[in-house]
């Protein structure tokens, strides 16, 4: 008993100390290797959607994603050793006393009191999860939390670094096995780069990852392994390299990374440089989670659609996010094994079993010209030792070339990041899937987002909107997503005339109606935006081209409120940006243009211009072309000019085909972000 609550103990107080907190620049806290019982359901929890941002507390609070309620759950069932679905409140009081909390008796009561009467809902003496998830979806910065957060030094099984945060006072730490799992990773995916040869391979078990990330080439790779082209090789610095040569690689990733839809909100260059931990295996791991998932969508894999369940619709199968088309693909082929199915890939597959029955659906069976079969052998599920067990089911899915991420720990311990990294891995070398022939399904309807589309996706996701857009137009159906972009603007929102998730199942269309009404009458009494002819209905159904026309205000709204902080508040237009521009060219005695639509621009050399304006001697003009162009030509001009921009420091979010084809809306924000880079010069 003691035990179970030294884990429940563990457990809430970082729970608490993490819903206390209010600042961005910190990531989850992670955990140590020995301490297996202790997992990461809150430090996830209270960075993704608690206290995003103080105005929006309440809204925050009410949003859980799949990944953090599946974590929840571990969380819940390690203190629920007997497995009876509840824990007895009458436990609690025990609980801050084996805590050994410096805090005075009437303290400790008060807390227990209060945690008591809020988790347990229906006051019947038992905690149940649903009651547990409620706490955590109610908990706010009270006292409670302050108190914990101050009474809190050491916590067993966290590993604290670089001391603590000024702001809140709480330690940072960092995951060992993930440090590890990511180790490898980058070993296997760059051990052919020639570029990468000073720094690799790194010893998984030193501190070798924090010094390898400090001059930003790994980074710069490994984002361009998640997407591809992101970042033009010219523009990596890679030999003699100086501070002002590194600050530049780590600008360029840094800054590529947002553009890929990774949030790098307070993570500076100073930051990787320092390789403080907690923020390099943040940023690492949604560089690579976004590679890992990114063929996971049925527009890019058709045979997605074999997942397709009776009575379903084509449009609820694309509705569904990466994880969840993951966790469908897991369940297909355990049900073609006969197996029962899996709620998650932390608590459900434990015993590896569901893992064993996986590889053997998915291991090439020799129908397949020029691919051997591979057999699996299923001899492990004999293994009584769940950690025997795990290394034997890794044996075989070494036997695929797919053993990485997770160790036999890892599995056992049901760790919800790396088993998702190691199901993704496998779906991505052998999905084992068939395109549908005879069904009736409407592949016209299939279709890829457009450029305009993945442009407007990577930034808001950039800024951290939470839960995170998959898809542009279901994943605002809502208005929450766009609710928060109107406060990155800083248009108020009254979230009291907000609905927020989870919506009743009758009337839930309703509820996102009343927010996407409530969201267009916000853009055009307090944005003030043009949306004629925009209703909320629109947005409910995901219009797309009255969508995107909101969406576009939005983005331009926000890249021109940062040209006016930099600028003492003065108000800043289409216009100013052009003078700004021709301005700072003709003092470099360059050409200049005569606005976003100049057809110059799509040999790139304004933009090239204007960097080098910006920042005299940092353009090559001899890796570029500037007359008579081909169209690859100017796809050329075009990457180079992204990358050098935000190699500068330009948060640049447009791509090199906006430039070739002169697209004005794209092209503006190019120049804005220049010009805010511009204005910063001392």
């Amino acid at each position: 008993m003691k035990s179970t609550l030294c884990k429940l103990a563990n457990f809430t107080l970082s729970l608490v100390q993490n819903l206390g907190r209010n600042e961005v620049n910190c990531k989850p806290t992670a955990v140590k290797r020995s301490a297996s019982w202790v997992t990461k359901p809150v430090m996830q929890l209270a960075f993704q959607f608690i206290f995003r941002d103080a105005g929006r507390d309440e809204m925050a609070a009410e949003q859980i994603s799949t990944d953090e309620m599946e974590e929840l759950r571990e969380a819940f069932s390690k203190v629920d050793v007997d497995a009876n679905g509840y824990i007895s409140t009458d436990e609690l009081n025990e609980l801050f006393k084996v805590a050994n909390l410096p805090l005075p008796g009437y303290r400790v009561r008060e807390i227990v009191q209060e945690l008591s009467r809020t988790m347990d809902q229906n006051q019947d003496g038992k905690i149940t999860f649903d009651e547990f998830v409620k706490v955590v979806h109610g908990l706010k910065s009270s006292e409670v939390a302050k108190t914990f957060r101050k009474a809190i030094n050491k916590k067993e099984g966290i590993c604290a670094v670089a001391g603590t945060s000024e702001q809140s006072g709480t330690q940072h730490s960092y995951s060992e096995e993930e440090k590890v799992a990511f180790v490898n990773w980058i070993n296997k995916a760059l051990e052919k780069d020639a570029d990468c040869k000073h720094l690799l391979p790194m010893d998984p078990s030193s501190n070798d990852l924090f010094t390898a990330v400090g001059d930003g080439i790994v980074l710069c790779k490994m984002i361009n392994l998640s997407v591809p082209d992101t970042i033009d090789e010219r523009t990596i610095n890679k030999k003699k390299l100086t501070p002002f040569t590194i600050q530049e690689n780590l600008n360029l990733a840094l800054n590529s990374s947002s553009a890929i839809g990774c949030h790098v909100v307070n993570i500076g260059a100073e930051d990787l440089k320092e390789g403080r931990q907690h923020l390099v295996l943040g940023l690492l791991w949604q560089i690579i989670k976004i590679g890992l998932l990114a063929d996971i969508e049925i527009s890019r894999n058709e045979a997605l659609i074999a997942l397709l369940r009776d009575g379903e619709s084509l449009e609820d199968l694309m509705k569904l996010s990466p994880e969840e088309l993951l966790l469908r693909w897991a369940n297909y082929h355990l049900e073609q094994a006969g197996c029962q199915k899996i709620n998650n890939f932390s608590s459900d597959i434990k015993d590896s079993k569901a893992y064993y029955n996986i590889l053997n659906q998915v291991s090439p069976k020799g129908e397949e010209e020029g691919i051997p079969p591979i057999t699996i052998d299923m001899s492990g599920l004999r293994e009584k030792d769940d950690i025997k067990r795990a290394e034997c089911m890794l044996d075989q899915a070494d036997r695929l070339g797919c053993r990485q991420f997770v160790m036999p720990t890892d599995v056992v311990r049901g760790n919800p990041k790396l088993n998702l990294a190691f199901v993704a891995n496998l779906f991505n070398k052998y999905p084992a899937l068939k395109k549908p022939e005879n069904q009736d399904i409407d592949w016209s309807s299939i279709e890829g987002e457009t450029r305009e589309e993945r442009t407007f996706r990577n930034w808001m996701n950039s800024l951290g909107v939470n839960p995170r857009v998959n898809h542009l137009y279901g994943d605002l159906d809502d208005a929450l997503i766009i609710f928060q972009l109107y406060e990155k603007i800083k248009v108020p929102v009254d979230w009291d005339k907000v609905n927020k998730p989870p919506y009743p199942k009758l009337g839930s269309k309703m509820k996102k109606l009343e927010n996407c009404n409530y969201a267009v009458e916000l853009g055009k009494k307090e944005a003030k935006f043009s949306l004629v002819g925009i209703a909320g209905q629109d947005l409910n159904e995901g219009n797309r081209t009255l969508t995107l026309a909101l969406l576009w205000q939005l983005m331009r709204r926000y890249t021109l409120n940062i040209l006016e902080d930099l600028g003492d508040g003065q108000k800043v237009n289409d216009d100013t940006i052009v003078s700004w521009v021709n301005t700072t060219l003709r003092e470099a005695d360059k050409k200049t243009i005569s606005g976003f639509k100049d057809g110059s621009i799509s040999s790139s050399m304004p933009v090239l211009d204007l960097i080098d304006a910006i920042q005299p001697g940092s353009i090559r003009y001899d890796l570029v072309k500037a007359e008579d162009l081909s169209d690859d030509e100017k796809l050329n001009n075009a990457k180079y000019a992204i990358s050098m921009a935000r190699k500068i420091g330009a948060r640049v979010y447009a791509l090199p085909e906006d430039l070739v084809e002169v697209k004005p809306k794209m092209v503006m924000t190019v120049f804005a972000c220049l010009m805010a880079r511009g204005m910063k010069r001392v």
